[in-house]
């Protein structure tokens, strides 16, 4: 039941790009994490080209894209190599979906203990626990 969250500075063209993204985070993370699409959330957000600063300039300025894309997920529910994968895949799709990205654009997966984090207001341990009881 991931979270994710993912914010990028606008497109050239003024395109809204968040629909395309959110479906393509949504996919990855099934593909490479084996998480749920049903029970996962996407938020995506844009961001002023201004008011994104890279090595002391804006992303405007640079005439770069950037990105910053963060997944909440249950640890010990992926191994290492899934979630490099992810980091490396969604890094890529994302460069190819905006464009030429600043290489200072981010990608994290936090892997957050069971007992503090869940959804519908039951924690990941609390469902694991329900469902194997």
């Amino acid at each position: 039941m991931p979270m994710i969250k993912a914010r990028y500075t606008k497109s050239r063209d003024g395109g809204d790009l968040r629909p395309e993204m959110a479906a393509l985070l949504s996919r990855l993370t099934a593909e490479i994490l084996h998480k749920d699409p049903s029970v996962t959330a996407v938020l995506v957000e844009t961001a002023d080209p201004e008011d994104w600063f890279l090595a002391g300039a804006t992303a405007s300025d640079q005439k770069l894209a950037t990105f910053y894309v963060e997944v909440s997920i249950t640890e010990h529910t992926n191994i290492n190599d899934e979630t490099t994968k992810w980091v490396r895949v969604v890094y890529d799709e994302m460069r190819k979906l905006l464009g030429p990205v600043h290489e200072a654009s981010y990608v994290l997966v936090h892997a957050v203990d069971g007992d503090t984090y869940g959804y519908g207001g039951l924690t990941q341990n609390l469902r694991w626990a329900q469902k194997h009881a």
